[in-house]
């Protein structure tokens, strides 16, 4: 593949979240003597490796260690293959998924404290949510709920 082609190739994968992190861990043949083979493209590794293990009958250790991941690895992609296809060997975002602790009736009990005193600053907001409800927030979370409540209004 021709560097140009490969570097755009990667830049999308990585702008995907597919982008292999330890391609030079893929001890594989087919990844190094065929260039339809990526190892950069983790979505071709992962099946690739199931493949191995389903198709051709290789151990679940041998296969892992061939393309560069773990057996527990192994079995988590084989599971999400199973239930979802191949959108299931895309890597799924980590963490919460949204702001958990500034839950409405958090967001509620700050903007009545804002509207009874306009004077209070952030620190003194995450102090009271502290104090009433024994979450501690980022200030960067809670401010940014406020800008979405402004867009919205």
């Amino acid at each position: 593949m021709a560097d140009k082609t490969r570097d755009t190739k990667r830049k999308t994968l990585q702008r995907q979240g597919t982008l292999n992190p330890r391609p030079d861990q893929i001890t594989h043949p087919l990844f190094h003597t065929n260039d339809f083979f990526d190892p950069d493209d983790m979505i071709q590794v992962k099946y690739e490796m199931l493949r191995q293990v389903r198709v051709e009958q290789q151990p679940v250790t041998q296969a892992a260690k061939a393309f560069g991941f773990s057996r527990p690895s192994f079995y988590q992609a084989q599971l999400a293959f199973e239930q979802n296809g191949l959108p299931g060997l895309i890597p799924q975002k980590r963490g919460p998924r949204s702001g958990h602790k500034l839950t409405a009736e958090v967001m509620g009990f700050l903007n009545q404290a804002r509207a009874k005193d306009s004077s209070l600053g952030t620190d003194d907001l995450l102090q009271m949510v502290k104090e009433e409800f024994g979450v501690v927030v980022h200030r960067r979370s809670m401010e940014r709920q406020f800008l979405r409540q402004k867009k919205r209004r």
